[in-house]
Formats: C-alpha cells, structure tokens, sequence
C-alpha cells in the first residue's frame, strides 16, 4: 500500500499518522499539513480501495485489517514508532493500531470517533445507504456534505461544495468498496478494550457533529484511561476542515502535551 511521508523537519522528528474517514483520502488533512510538517514528520495515505491504491476489498473486511495494513505500510517505509491522528473511521483504526501494535503507538488523536456506533451515528448511515442504493454514487456524494458541514458554512462556501462534489465523483470508490468499509465500521465495538489502549489519548470532538453526536466522544473519554478531551463549539463533523486555525492549535497543542507524557505501565 502507498503512503506518502513528508521530509522531516529536524533530525528524530516524531513521526504522525493522519488517517481519515469513511471516505478513505488522504488529501482531508490538507488544512493541517502545512502545520504539522514545521514539527513532524506526517505520514499520508488513501486507504486500501481507495485514490492511489486501488483494490476490490475482500468479504468481511475489517477494522483490524485496516490497522494491520497500515502498520505494515510503515514498517516497510522504515517507521516503528509513530503518532497517530484519526477521524472517525480513522480514530477507530487509530485505537485498534494503540490495541494491537502497543510498542509502536506513541501518542493518538481521536477526531469525532467513538466505542461503539450509537443508535443516532448507525440511523444516518442507514439513510445514506439507502440514497446509495436508490440513487447511486452521485446521491452518496450530494448528501456527504449535510452530514459533513454546518449550513451555515456550506452556504458561505458554495463554489467549494461544487467542485467537491464533482472531485469526490470521478474518484469515487466503488459500491462495493464503500458498503464493505461502512460495513467494517459499523461492526467496530472498543467498549471492551478501551481500558487496555496504554498510550495517551487525546479527544476532539464538536459540539454540532450531526453525524457523530458529542456524546460518543464523551463515552470515549470515559473508558480510555489516559485521555484528555476537547470539545469545539462548532465546526460539524469535519470541524479539521470548517475550522482548521482553531483546530490545529488544539492538535498542536495536545500533540506535543501526548507526546511528552510517559505510557502507563499495564
């Protein structure tokens, strides 16, 4: 699988891990490379049936693949140690990699994750499945935005939702490819395991997250041992994106504040 590193700033930069969402692009970090790469060395990638490396993915396709994938990526590149920053599909693959790769997981940021899907976050998938069914790949991507966005930021910014709609189009996944990793999503359950991720965690949710309603980052909050957690006042699901100042000073911040904090000895 293809993973994209910026040069390091400095000699033994830490090395971040930013994985995003069900839509699987690396390009969502966009508002925060510029940031990131004055401190760290980033590491970017489109997941596995997505953008740069295409597949078909298999039956029963799962989180713990998508972590096992990822991690071999980086051993591959040379990477053993590593932060990591996820949003929401990504925060679930970001506490499966602190699970299952425990001496190579410095630090995680969970972006608008959660332990378990909630009956609110499965409902919404519920509709945008069915729009994917009736309608295809172009109802899926006419309606991402309202699950993504205020109204009042998609109003302001209407030239941009446009050429988004037409980008997320003609690199669109595949049905197939999309039901499987929804699927994989929609199965992920942390709320046993939670209390053995050892790393430190940091929390960053949004207030008015449609899709992902504060509360699960709450639940997430309570059954990560070593976590911290920020709530911003608004910016949607995709508030990295709808308010990135704001936003990458809280990452910054909490990175570094992770990254200095020494692992709980299990």
């Amino acid at each position: 699988m293809k993973i994209s590193l910026s040069p390091p700033p400095f000699a033994g930069a830490p090395v971040v891990v930013l994985i995003s969402g069900l839509g699987g692009g690396g390009s969502y970090w966009l508002p925060q490379l510029a940031a990131l790469e004055q401190e760290y060395q980033v590491v970017c990638y489109d997941q596995r049936g997505t953008g740069n490396n295409p597949d078909a993915l298999p039956e029963e396709y799962s989180i713990a693949q998508m972590a096992d994938e990822l991690h071999k990526s980086l051993l591959e590149a040379g990477i053993t140690r590593y932060a990591v920053v996820g949003h929401a599909l990504g925060a679930l693959v970001g506490l499966q990699l602190a699970l299952d790769f425990p001496a190579s997981v410095s630090a995680l940021a969970c972006i608008n994750g959660w332990l378990t899907l909630s009956a609110h976050t499965r409902r919404c998938f519920q509709i945008r499945e069915r729009l994917l069914h009736a309608g295809g790949a172009e109802a899926w991507v006419e309606a991402q935005p309202l699950f993504l966005y205020p109204a009042d930021w998609m109003e302001a910014h209407a030239p941009r939702m446009e050429a988004e709609e037409a980008l997320a189009l003609a690199h669109f996944q595949g049905k197939t490819n999309l039901l499987r990793r929804l699927d994989a999503l929609k199965q992920a359950d942390f709320s046993r395991q939670a209390s053995s991720v050892r790393c430190p965690v940091q929390i960053i949710c949004a207030s008015d997250d449609l899709l992902v309603p504060s509360v699960c980052s709450e639940a997430l909050h309570a059954a990560l041992p070593h976590s911290v957690k920020v709530v911003m006042p608004r910016g949607g699901h995709a508030c990295n994106v709808t308010e990135p100042d704001a936003f990458n000073t809280l990452l910054l911040n909490g990175l570094a504040s992770l990254l200095h904090k020494p692992e709980a000895v299990l």
